[in-house]
């Protein structure tokens, strides 16, 4: 059997719904192909909704134990692991069933099959069909990686999606890996009561944030209990006789041994291209795997185009979704504007959080663009210290000599709410001056962003 689409969408997470639902506003016949065993995509499903309903509940958990700084009497707060897993299937089954409701609507056909391309318009289901069409989106998500690390293969391993699912506590656990998913879940574990060892290859945590940040979230780590090993070389991962793991590496030429009862891989994911047959489509990957795309997300083969986690560089969900959108709204022949990279909000919810919009000051310095910036702790701030919410600092970066705002960062409670004031700004082409016009409300935490950019103000001036 064959059948013939105008646009036909490879994966139904984020990146793909939002490219359907697209464009099924300026064509006629849409398909989703989707082979997963349950619809929603990694977002929904084993990443932003059910990591951040655990991270809040130990959020609470984490205040509730420290009741004492507030004047508050809370004899005793523990975590009950059923009871988290309980409320966090709950919750994610409910933004599950609303997404498989929407691509079950009937406003396009939804083929639950896996799909590999048969040639350069063309992919076949795993049932047989054949399906043509005018355009492809690709969507497929990203799956755990896991690296050639010696022994790492042969020891019994947890990933990120385990995590979400854990319904006990372990008593122990090493953490390989420093990124945002290691940083997020090993903070998590630790304040629902686990021994936590993390082991970084690189040289600080969260590689791709600033040197600052990385700093402020390593000390909130090791106050908090978490042991942190970073600039390391691992040299074997072993399972022992009792079950447990033992992990024996390097740091700075010292040979170090930590052993816990589980190990978790944290070590990223990887964009899953693998078994979709791009030789046939003619669709081009660069070296890591990723679906080589232009700005409006058109691979090498210009009927087909590839959005989300599959494609990079920025695996966000808001940008997948913007990356589906333009990729319909281009193929479909309406105007469509790539994804200005020079307005990115990014976001770790770790407790502080981590947030940054716009250009870092590593960028600015690369390009050789003039900028001042201008920095302010949280330790100084009204509304941080009468929460007990000292620890980080916000900065801005400006340019000279009219104090454009180019670029914002935020280390501390709230973050990812707190960045937003800043995210507006940019695409508004404010300059610090124009934010000062603000009536920023005392005693509020966004008050902070005042002090920054008074001082970048008056040294414009």
């Amino acid at each position: 059997m064959r059948q013939h689409y105008n646009f036909i969408v490879l994966g139904g997470g984020s990146a793909g719904y939002a490219a359907a639902r697209t464009a099924r506003e300026h064509a006629a016949r849409v398909a989703v192909v989707d082979g997963a065993p349950e619809l929603g995509g990694l977002c929904i499903l084993r990443g932003c909704m059910p990591s951040k309903t655990l991270l809040y509940s130990a959020e609470v958990l984490h205040l509730a134990q420290h009741g004492a700084r507030f004047g508050l009497d809370i004899p005793s707060a523990c975590a009950s692991l059923p009871a988290l897993h309980a409320r966090k299937r709950r919750l994610t089954a409910e933004f599950a069933d609303y997404r498989a409701s929407q691509l079950e609507s009937g406003q396009f056909d939804l083929f639950r099959h896996h799909a590999r391309f048969t040639g350069p318009r063309e992919i076949t289901l795993a049932d047989g069909t054949i399906l043509t069409a005018d355009h492809f989106l690709i969507a497929t998500g990203s799956v755990i990686q896991r690296p050639p690390l010696p022994g790492l293969d042969r020891t019994p391993a947890l990933t990120s999606d385990d995590i979400l699912d854990l319904n006990h506590l372990p008593p122990s656990i090493i953490v390989l890996g420093g990124g945002v998913v290691a940083c997020e879940l090993a903070q998590f574990l630790c304040r629902i009561g686990s021994k936590v060892i993390l082991i970084q290859r690189g040289p600080r945590l969260l590689k791709d944030s600033s040197p600052e940040a990385s700093h402020v979230l390593k000390e909130t780590f090791q106050a908090e209990g978490m042991e942190i090993f970073t600039g390391t070389q691992i040299e074997q991962i072993s399972q022992e006789p009792d079950g447990g793991v033992r992990v024996a590496f390097t740091r700075d030429g010292q040979p170090l041994v930590r052993e816990a009862a589980v190990l978790f891989n944290a070590l990223g994911r990887a964009p899953n291209t693998a078994v979709l047959g791009l030789d046939a489509a003619q669709v081009a990957l660069t070296a890591n795997g990723h679906v080589k795309t232009d700005p409006f997300q058109r691979t090498s083969n210009p009927a087909i185009y590839a959005a989300g986690d599959c494609t990079g560089p920025h695996e966000i969900v808001h940008v997948a979704i913007l990356q589906g959108e333009i990729a319909a709204r281009h193929a479909l022949g309406r105007p469509a504007t790539p994804v200005n990279e020079d307005h990115l909000v990014k976001i770790v919810f770790t407790d502080p959080q981590v947030a940054t919009a716009g250009v870092s000051e590593k960028q600015l310095q690369a390009r050789g663009v003039p900028f001042l910036s201008a920095t302010y702790p949280f330790a100084d701030h009204g509304k941080s210290i009468l929460m007990e919410a000292k620890r980080g600092y916000v900065k801005i970066f400006a340019r000279k000599p009219d104090g454009l705002l180019l670029g914002a960062e935020c280390v501390g409670r709230d973050a990812s709410e707190l960045i937003h004031a800043m995210a507006v700004a940019l695409p508004l082409h404010a300059t610090v001056h124009d934010l000062l016009k603000t009536h920023w409300y005392h005693p509020t935490l966004s008050e902070i962003w005042t002090y920054p950019l008074e001082e970048c103000a008056v040294a414009l001036a």
